[in-house]
């Protein structure tokens, strides 16, 4: 048996060394099988709950005619009519409410109008004596009237009855009779001329 000396003995044994050390890198590497891949775990993907906005949940009416405090009022989605006319202080003494569907949902953005109530004809209607004047016609309602109604009313002719129905419209209704002075075309003797034959 031929004799190894020291020094082939230490090479021997750091040929060894190396031999290991790239054995053990090599199983601890991805090259090592599909050990080091099977046990790669993938993240959860979380999905986004989207969360509505508080204007996405509210419903924005704007409630005029004959009711106490006319305006723009926000309710909660799936609210009724019912509930924007209480929002709005209920109707008036003269608001009809039979006029209005108040199961109806509220719809964004949409104008609800409560009328005022009209005197049946029998009671507008007066009949007239022997000798008596001719019967009053009832006076207009300017929160009801149409644009061929207010057409009817002396001095007020198309272009006064569709300023008179878009100031309805921006205000949500006539308060008072006063309210037409602020329609331009409108001074104080036309006005003083439709007291009488006008209310609101």
């Amino acid at each position: 048996m031929p004799r190894i000396d020291r020094s082939q003995l230490i090479v021997y044994v750091a040929l060894a060394l190396v031999a290991l050390a790239l054995a053990g890198r090599w199983l601890a590497s991805d090259g090592g099988g599909s050990g080091s891949s099977s046990t790669t775990s993938t993240a959860p993907t979380r999905t986004p709950v989207s969360v509505a906005s508080p204007a996405a949940r509210e419903t924005v009416v704007h409630v005029a005619g004959a009711v106490r405090r006319p305006g723009v009022y926000r309710l909660r989605r799936g609210d009724r009519v019912q509930d924007a006319v209480r929002r709005a202080g209920g109707v008036t003494a003269r608001g009809d409410l039979n006029a209005v569907n108040l199961a109806a949902l509220a719809q964004d953005g949409v104008q609800i109008v409560v009328p005022s109530r009209v005197a049946s004809p029998a009671a507008a209607s007066v009949a007239a004596a022997p000798g008596a004047g001719p019967a009053t016609a009832p006076p207009v309602d300017l929160n009801t009237a149409t644009a061929e109604q207010l057409d009817t009313l002396d001095g007020v002719g198309p272009a006064t009855a569709a300023k008179i129905l878009e100031y309805r419209r921006q205000h949500g209704g006539f308060r008072s009779v006063d309210d037409l002075g602020q329609i331009a075309g409108i001074g104080p003797k036309k006005l003083a001329a439709l007291r009488g034959k006008v209310r609101a």
